[in-house]
């Protein structure tokens, strides 16, 4: 991107914390070198292959997705991670392609939860891909008293059903060994979960973190998953933006200018 000088007061911009996170956003305008450039001067012979190499190199590396992320490299260190690794195929004319695909659960410990997944040839490429989009995802959910669940929940994702309780100080984690890796990474200490139907791993962590984060079933728009609403809301007339957002658990933000 190349910054306008009429229109571009400012080649970046830092956003300060808000209520929405305790982080400072920093947005910045690169003019990274043009591809059809560097591919011209190789034609010309103005510059060495392997200078060129190197320099494409640098560039491909400074415009990773981790180096776009709003979170300091020191704070990202720190935050507890819960990953589930598998091995896909892609039946392509030439024959299969193996790859490695990641979903991961990334947090703080003290109620940030964050989900993301990446496929790639190897480990490297699929968690430079699922890190960076958990990351991005990280939303705070609520927790009583900064241990448990505040109700009973209950939610179903595919074939799985599950149901998550809260309890009292020093019960502890009677769970399920994937559920206790998303409530760890999540700062929840006390709960009890029943899993029923399909346990895949895959389909369980996603559920879990569903249920967890806040707004995942916007109100008079089914089960979050494009299934029927509830037979108690049929033939109701459209309720007020104030009743939505107790229902979600969210403020409504108008995104008209």
């Amino acid at each position: 991107m190349t910054p306008d000088a009429l229109l571009d007061i400012h080649e970046s911009k830092t956003f300060p914390p808000n209520r929405h996170t305790p982080f400072a956003n920093t947005v910045v305008v690169r003019n990274n070198p043009s591809i059809f450039r560097i591919a011209r001067e190789i034609e010309e012979g103005q510059k060495d292959h392997a200078l060129v190499v190197d320099e494409v190199e640098s560039s491909t590396d400074a415009m990773k997705p981790i180096k776009f992320l709003h979170i300091p490299s020191q704070q990202l260190q720190k935050l507890h991670r819960a990953q589930l690794i598998r091995f896909v195929k892609q039946q392509t004319g030439k024959g299969k392609i193996e790859r490695i695909a990641i979903l991961m659960v990334v947090g703080n410990g003290k109620g940030l939860v964050g989900l993301g997944e990446g496929k790639g040839s190897d480990y490297q490429t699929a968690l430079g891909k699922a890190f960076p989009q958990a990351v991005r995802n990280m939303d705070y959910i609520e927790r009583f008293e900064d241990r448990t669940l505040w109700t009973a929940m209950e939610s179903k994702f595919g074939a799985t059903r599950i149901i998550l309780r809260p309890r009292p100080v020093g019960f502890g984690l009677a769970v399920n060994p994937i559920i206790h890796e998303v409530f760890k990474v999540a700062g929840i200490k006390d709960a009890s979960a029943k899993v029923w139907g399909s346990r895949n791993p895959y389909q369980v962590m996603k559920a879990v973190v569903r249920m967890l984060l806040p707004g995942h079933m916007p109100a008079l728009m089914g089960n979050g998953l494009g299934g029927e609403g509830r037979t108690m809301e049929k033939g109701r007339e459209m309720r007020s933006a104030m009743e939505i957002e107790r229902d979600r658990g969210r403020r409504i933000v108008p995104l008209h200018t």
